[in-house]
């Protein structure tokens, strides 16, 4: 069977302690005791671990043996601000597939009222992450980062590989640019691709160029005109599907 997995909030190279609504879920309704062994993430790694000590505020394991896990995808997603709802769909989805970051962006295109509000959804963003991380059995949550002005993510950014979803780019698929990217992403960078996509209405010609003076480049999803969450959730898919097939070939899983 199966060990129920949780995510520490705090721990020590020997410990881990759940706290809040973790803690009174494993008392409650896990009727949780000392002995008993789960499944913890401490650290972003992964320990069977023993319960020492229980009550409904706290719950302290002691952690083993580090048992094998799988690594979050090495990709960087920088997601335009667009409708919350469907903001907060696409943060989940990527996150059960793997993501290892998101970045908030504003761009032109954003609505002036949701860039606004952005800042403040950002904690919500991570909490959906990590609800998402629990029920997905990952270990690493990923990084939800401060919503941030597109000029200052694309000068940020230092991935080997950068990758435009486009809807003006026809010719050159996504698979044919994550082909091309093999011998670039052969680092030892954490986060080997970063995929943007644009907010409703698309990039604008002058943030298209901006992308292209910073060596990114313009793909295609093929030729329907797909929703930013859809767009959001296919990239992942494709990208993580290629990134996972060179990573066995490599013998790194």
């Amino acid at each position: 069977m199966t060990r129920r997995r949780f995510i520490a909030d705090t721990w020590t190279p020997t410990t881990a302690t759940l706290t809040g609504d973790q803690a009174a879920h494993l008392t409650r309704v896990l009727r949780a005791t000392p002995g008993q062994t789960y499944d913890i993430v401490a650290n972003g790694f992964l320990h069977r671990a023993e319960i020492i000590d229980v009550s409904e505020a706290r719950v302290q394991f002691t952690l083993h043996e580090e048992l094998q896990s799988d690594a979050a995808l090495p990709l960087h997603l920088l997601l335009a601000v667009f409708k919350f709802d469907h903001m907060e769909w696409a943060i989940e989805k990527s996150t059960e597939l793997g993501i290892a970051k998101i970045t908030p962006i504003l761009a032109r295109r954003t609505e002036k009222h949701l860039a606004h509000a952005a800042l403040k959804r950002a904690e919500r963003w991570r909490r959906i992450a990590l609800e998402a991380s629990k029920q997905s059995r990952r270990t690493a949550i990923p990084e939800i980062a401060d919503p941030i002005a597109l000029k200052a993510a694309i000068e940020q950014e230092n991935s080997p590989t950068r990758i435009l979803l486009s809807e003006t780019e026809q010719t050159s698929p996504l698979t044919s640019a994550l082909e091309a990217s093999i011998a670039e992403s052969a680092t030892n960078h954490p986060i080997t691709h970063a995929i943007a996509i644009g907010p409703e209405g698309g990039w604008t010609p002058e943030e298209i160029s901006l992308f292209t003076q910073h060596r990114w480049q313009p793909v295609t999803l093929g030729p329907r005109i797909l929703r930013a969450e859809t767009a959001a959730i296919a990239a992942i898919a494709i990208a993580g599907a290629h990134l996972t097939l060179k990573s066995k070939a490599a013998g790194r899983v």
